[in-house]
């Protein structure tokens, strides 16, 4: 059966000489994995391999065999084309932890239409907005993933307080109240913190998921991201 649908690209791998395996995030069919034939063909006109780093925005058409894991794209072209993205080392090392969060934290082949609306707009707003804008949007995005798949933020927020294996002090402890309230970009805009604290509470909001999800894991990304985040 083909449908229609946008998609996030979590992650491709290269198969044979000149295809990929990707997973795609899709507002229709929820995490999806697919073979994509010669995208990586040196007798193509054009190599469209590109298209499926990790963070690319794409229209997709596809074929979709339930009794299969592995599924198959038909068509595809960029749905949002990056002007400063993939090119700007903070954004993209924003882009590619919102990527890896979502690898780890997202079901197989189940429809999540809020959270891929989310984070399509999100990584839209990433490439957007200007640098100084875009700090607190890790955090921003961690909390706003833990909200559509159900985690208790009330149990984040008295953990905050508690004396648990990893406290926080009160001062952060009130950042991060703030950063719950926050529904849009606006009001994340108004959340003033310096590094430090923003570092901590990335630190402590990955370790509060790790502690409630068995797929989280370490991320890769993490020693990056606190790398350049100042």
């Amino acid at each position: 059966m083909l449908h229609k649908t946008n998609g996030i690209v979590l992650r491709s791998i290269k198969y044979g000489d000149s295809s990929l395996i990707t997973t795609i995030f899709t507002a229709l069919l929820g995490t999806q994995t697919y073979m994509v034939q010669g995208v990586r063909s040196s007798k193509a006109k054009q190599n469209r391999a590109g298209f499926f780093q990790p963070g690319m925005l794409l229209e997709l058409v596809t074929y979709q065999q339930p009794q299969k894991n592995m599924q198959r794209i038909r068509e595809f072209q960029a749905a949002y084309i990056y002007t400063g993205l993939q090119e700007d080392v903070v954004k993209n090392s924003i882009s590619i932890f919102s990527v890896e969060l979502l690898l780890r934290l997202l079901p197989e082949q189940a429809p999540l239409p809020a959270l891929f609306d989310m984070a399509y707009e999100y990584f839209i707003a990433l490439d957007k907005m200007s640098l100084h804008q875009v700090a607190n949007f890790p955090l921003f995005f961690i909390i706003q993933c833990s909200k559509i798949l159900g985690y208790d933020l009330k149990e984040a927020e008295s953990d905050a307080h508690a004396a648990s294996a990893m406290p926080i002090n009160n001062d952060d402890a009130a950042v991060l109240n703030l950063l719950l309230a926050a529904d849009n970009y606006a009001d994340l805009e108004k959340i003033t913190m310096n590094a430090d604290t923003r570092l901590r509470l990335i630190d402590w909001y990955v370790a509060y998921l790790q502690k409630h999800t068995q797929h989280m894991g370490n991320l890769k990304s993490l020693s990056v991201l606190r790398a350049i985040l100042h």
